[in-house]
């Protein structure tokens, strides 16, 4: 593979199995895979009992966590596939927190502050896959891997999100973008599901890079 190859990017909503495709892209392509931080996340169940008491405090913990990983991947020498983006954690959550009146405007704005200053020193994915998945195909990936504090999530939450998600993917324009719709795939239990996957990823990357 082309040695210009440097980061893939899975992004989603919550449920809609980044974490679970990252993983088997990089045992498959034989990459190295950056998953979000969220057991090590000292906030996150909290935030789910409070939104608004911890909103600033989650998010703040994933911007930080997001940037370092970005500079692991600008720093190794081999290619990365990323468990959801930087962007995401701007335009997305913190976004959706802000609108929904779980953050205050003071905070938020410190947050976009502390985001803009780092964004300078962020290079975009080389390609960013959207997996697009509906509210019951979110909530039975949810509900499967049993995550207790997860039990306190909202429909409504997820609603927002997937608004927010499908406002920032028709208008992202920072590289190439590959969109699956995951709403009737189960990569993990079926392998033909798991192929037509990396076969549209290989797709993408044979029109950006020699493979």
């Amino acid at each position: 593979m082309s040695k210009s190859l440097k980061h893939i990017a899975i992004c989603g909503n919550i449920g809609s199995g980044k974490t679970t495709l990252a993983l088997k892209l990089a045992k498959h392509y034989g990459w190295e895979a950056l998953i979000e931080s969220v057991d090590d996340n000292p906030y996150l169940r909290d935030f789910y009992n409070d939104m608004t008491q911890w909103a600033f405090h989650v998010q703040i913990y994933f911007l930080n966590s997001r940037f370092k990983q970005i500079n692991t991947i600008r720093t190794s020498e081999k290619i990365t596939v990323q468990d959801r983006t930087i962007y995401e954690d701007a335009y997305i959550f913190a976004a959706n927190l802000f609108k929904s009146g779980h953050m205050r405007e003071r905070d938020y704005r410190s947050y976009l502050d502390i985001f803009n200053s780092m964004i300078q020193y962020v290079q975009p994915p080389d390609l960013l896959v959207y997996l697009k998945a509906d509210i019951p195909k979110l909530v039975h990936q949810i509900q499967k891997r049993g995550r207790d504090y997860e039990d306190a999530i909202r429909l409504d939450y997820l609603k927002h999100l997937n608004a927010h998600y499908e406002e920032w993917i028709s208008s992202y324009n920072l590289g190439k973008l590959l969109i699956v719709d995951v709403n009737n795939l189960d990569f993990v239990e079926r392998v033909d599901d798991f192929a037509y996957v990396v076969n549209k990823i290989d797709l993408e990357l044979n029109n950006l890079f020699d493979l």
